[in-house]
């Protein structure tokens, strides 16, 4: 911990900041107002009502007004401050509101109807969680059984993804055999072609194959992906050919070679396609939509799309279901993406 003080409060001047000083530290700060200002947003607007969503202009903390308790009304009303007239500096009750004007009662006095500009009210607000937004999920939703989905179709993918890459990558880059460039464009040109472009065609084999409405039809068509194909080969080449003929001489299988020398020199490079299949897989979306059409079968993604209508969107709700999506590819990404930089840096840097 003091290591990481001493960093984050060391200078280049003597006693004093110096001019490089107050650049980096600004440059440092405005990177991370960037970076987490947008996400603290996020999580503050999930526990917003509708009303505190749909006020302009926005607010950075969660509002909410407070209501009174007032005889001969079935619901607790609204609570205003009256800022001028007769009435100015009381806490009366709202009872409608139209063009406008209102009406309001006075605690003490609920039979009496009183009418008031707006402008003459002013809410009684104090910063209030309006936790219901995510205990509202649970109570309305099959959420674990969307998370169940989506963690499922990540996990899954991701290790049929490794499996089927890195055996089409030690085949490119340890074996030679006739034809293995134009493979190798080949693969590489299927980064230029936009998946848009196949999915009729993959939605036809998927439908042929009886996976249409069925989780294997989201993991198989994922199974090979030119650029985890492309980023274990490059690294692969980089492993010493001889290791691999020291092998062969001990009599040692190509299953065993791979499984035992491939594989384990490559983890680097299979920590980052992890990382990245993970979080590809957990946010897709087109595709599971084209798939899959029963509610018991959706994904996380396809459980956010059914909040938004064609003429109002259940914002409250949206908000706390993308945060709890969030949370666990923020999780992995946070914890994992040391990885990232080192293992991309190792597979093109060697």
């Amino acid at each position: 911990m003091s290591n990481i003080l001493s960093f984050l409060t060391a200078t280049r001047g003597r006693g004093r900041l110096h001019w490089t000083d107050w650049v980096s530290y600004g440059y440092l700060t405005l990177g991370i107002f960037l970076m987490f200002g947008p996400v603290v947003w996020l999580v503050l607007s999930s526990f917003k009502d509708q009303n505190e969503l749909d006020r302009f202009p926005p607010r950075f903390l969660p509002y909410a007004q407070d209501r009174l308790v007032i005889d001969g009304f079935d619901e607790p009303l609204l609570a205003f401050t009256v800022t001028e007239g007769d009435l100015a500096g009381q806490v009366v009750g709202q009872t409608r509101r139209a063009a406008g004007r209102a009406e309001v009662v006075v605690p003490d006095a609920p039979d009496d109807r009183i009418r008031l500009t707006t402008d003459q009210l002013q809410p009684l607000e104090r910063v209030a969680f309006a936790t219901e937004n995510y205990t509202g999920l649970f109570e309305r939703f099959n959420f674990l059984q969307f998370f169940w989905n989506s963690t499922f179709i990540t996990i899954t993918a991701t290790l049929l993804m490794l499996l089927v890459n890195s055996m089409a990558a030690f085949a490119l880059s340890k074996y030679k055999f006739r034809g293995r460039n134009a493979v190798l464009l080949i693969v590489i040109g299927t980064l230029m072609i936009p998946q848009t472009v196949v999915l009729v065609p993959l939605f036809l084999i998927v439908t042929e194959l009886g996976m249409f409405n069925s989780l294997w039809g989201v993991i198989i068509p994922g199974a090979a992906t030119p650029t985890g194909v492309f980023l274990l080969r490059q690294y692969m080449i980089t492993i010493p050919d001889e290791i691999l003929d020291a092998a062969r001489m001990d009599k040692a299988s190509e299953w065993k070679i791979f499984w035992r020398i491939i594989i384990p020199l490559s983890a680097p490079a299979i920590a980052v396609l992890a990382i990245l299949a993970i979080m590809w897989r957990w946010n897709d979306f087109l595709w599971p939509l084209i798939v899959l059409t029963r509610t018991e079968n959706f994904t996380l993604q396809l459980a956010l799309n059914s909040f938004q209508g064609e003429l109002q969107t259940d914002w409250p709700s949206l908000l706390a279901m993308t945060v709890l999506t969030l949370l666990p590819i923020a999780a992995v990404f946070m914890f994992l993406q040391r990885y990232i930089a080192t293992g991309i840096a190792s597979t093109g840097g060697k």
